[in-house]
């Protein structure tokens, strides 16, 4: 939070609060993002794809739903493994840190001190800082893991949470449960998965600052590429 004193002509001082929002969720969105995205283009392309050859809705149905399981499957547990190695990584670093401190003290000193020049502080800032910083051997290490090796404390929820959009893949199958016909169901489901994407797209730029109305247009072209990649190639092999 920053406070701006203004003074009018009268030499009063006005107080103007300025808070400085940031989107704070990146790993979120990127869930989210990969999550939906393939939740819901993947099996729009499938169906998309055995439409094109003829198939029953039932065999449709099928296969979605077996895309959308073994989706589910193979990305929860990437996302579980992603997340333990990142922890593992993170928890190896910190211990050697820990024990660098106290057996390499005065060249962790100096790692220390060239940070801060690299901001363009002075000498003596320098000394002053690092002396601080040193008497507290957890913040010490915490900023050394920071700024000396990039690395952030990992979450390790992430893993867990990486699977969960994937169900999102039962939005363009739900229109071959209503329809007879796998045209009429491709004709539903296209408008239903267009407008999601729409949507997910919009939403998805506005949360990160990006131009909303684009993002819709690039996730719904994404989608559309993709069925429609789909609907030739097995057009042309059946």
């Amino acid at each position: 939070m920053a406070h701006t004193h203004l003074h009018s002509a009268d030499g009063s001082a006005h107080h103007h609060h300025h808070h400085e929002e940031h989107f704070t969720q990146n790993q979120f969105v990127r869930d989210v993002v990969i999550g939906m995205s393939d939740g819901l283009t993947v099996p729009f392309a499938l169906a998309a794809g055995l439409s094109s050859a003829n198939v029953g809705n039932h065999i449709i149905l099928t296969a979605g739903m077996a895309e959308i399981i073994a989706g589910s499957i193979a990305m929860g547990l990437g996302g579980y493994l992603a997340g333990k190695t990142e922890v593992e990584h993170y928890d190896s670093e910190l211990k050697r840190e820990y024990r660098e401190i106290k057996e390499f003290y005065d060249v962790e000193i100096k790692e220390c001190k060239d940070i801060f020049a690299n901001y363009g502080l002075s000498e003596e800032n320098q000394n002053n800082l690092v002396k601080e910083l040193a008497k507290n051997d957890d913040k010490w290490v915490d900023f050394m893991m920071k700024f000396e090796l990039g690395l952030d404390k990992p979450d390790i929820n992430r893993a867990r949470q990486s699977a969960r959009n994937i169900v999102g893949g039962i939005v363009p199958l739900s229109a071959y449960f209503f329809t007879e016909s796998p045209e009429t169901g491709l004709i539903i489901s296209s408008i239903i998965t267009i407008l999601c994407l729409m949507v997910f797209g919009y939403y998805k730029s506005k949360v990160t600052d990006q131009p909303a109305v684009r993002g819709a247009l690039q996730t719904m072209m994404i989608g559309l590429l993709a069925a429609g990649a789909a609907f030739l190639v097995a057009k042309l092999f059946s």
